[in-house]
């Protein structure tokens, strides 16, 4: 777990542009490879906040840094970046947040997990999973307009309303508890196909979305990010598939447009060649970065 380097690092570091003796928030700590680049950066008066809902990472995080003052760690949602500011002190004082965003390399290869239908394992997708109902929890009372709807709407799942028929007959008669089983029902349901993709993995990021609320979570801590930042400070944000991305976009878009405009968007990278080689992952991710606007009087 120590050995995952996230997908741009370099990038998404320079794109925040920590000064030594700046406060920044990770909002999504994972395995603590943003949080150790950023530390890096920062001298000894720098403050690194960190945030994640994954018991897993928090624990690694208490372990791993136990010795790195400058760096708190909270178990907490990135939706509660508002709240914990305010209880902290520091709105309006930071220099720099980063999101990236999605599911972590270590939760998504942990069959355990379910996340990914690579391995079998319980399907559950909680990326807190002492948290909310797990994804077999949710397939086995939702009424099949509903999945229907949440596959179309997060995954763009072009078979939504047979595979939600089928998962509704399926239940009626067993449960659905393990990620294969919900892959091979997936794949047993005629009709289009995407060639490049098992027939599961739109449905699997529509239930994890679904699960997580992770587009709801999304929105509203964008909304605080561009709140809480000092007037100079970054906001850099790693997203990688399209709903996310558009959210991203939109929002910061319009902060931009605002009058008396609240960011100033700096642009958007994508992984380089090279990396994308070395992690398929990365294929499709996008960074944006923008900047809270100096003396805009909030």
């Amino acid at each position: 777990m120590t050995s995952h380097r996230p997908v741009m690092l370099e990038e998404a570091v320079a794109g925040l542009a920590p000064r030594a003796d700046g406060l920044y928030v990770d909002c999504t700590f994972g395995r603590g490879g943003h949080s150790r680049a950023i530390l890096d950066r920062l001298g000894p008066r720098g403050v690194l906040h960190a945030l994640d809902q994954d018991p897993e990472a928090v624990a690694h995080a208490r372990s791993a840094f136990a010795a790195e003052p400058r760096l708190h760690i909270h178990h907490r949602n990135f939706s509660e970046l508002r709240a914990l500011s305010e209880e902290l002190g520091i709105a309006g004082h930071i220099a720099g947040v980063l999101m990236d965003l999605g599911v972590s390399s270590p939760q998504f290869d942990s069959a355990a997990r379910g996340f990914s239908f690579a391995h079998d394992g319980p399907l559950d997708m909680r990326m807190n999973p002492a948290a909310g109902e797990s994804a077999t929890q949710w397939l086995a009372r939702a009424p099949e307009a509903e999945i229907a709807d949440v596959l179309w709407r997060y995954g763009e799942e072009r078979n939504s309303r047979r595979i939600a028929r089928r998962i509704v007959d399926t239940r009626a008669q067993i449960p659905i508890t393990t990620t294969a089983q919900l892959a091979a029902l997936i794949a047993s349901v005629p009709g289009p196909r995407s060639r490049s993709i098992h027939p599961a993995t739109r449905s699997f990021q529509a239930i994890r979305i679904q699960i997580n609320r992770e587009l709801e979570v999304l929105e509203t801590a964008l909304a605080a990010a561009i709140d809480v930042l000092a007037p100079g400070g970054r906001l850099v944000v790693i997203s990688f598939h399209s709903l996310e991305d558009r959210i991203v976009k939109h929002r910061l878009r319009d902060a931009a447009r605002s009058e008396p405009p609240r960011l100033r968007l700096l642009g958007k990278q994508f992984p380089s060649d090279a990396e994308c080689a070395a992690n398929p992952r990365a294929r499709s991710a996008v960074l944006r970065i923008a900047e809270r606007v100096a003396g805009e009087g909030s």
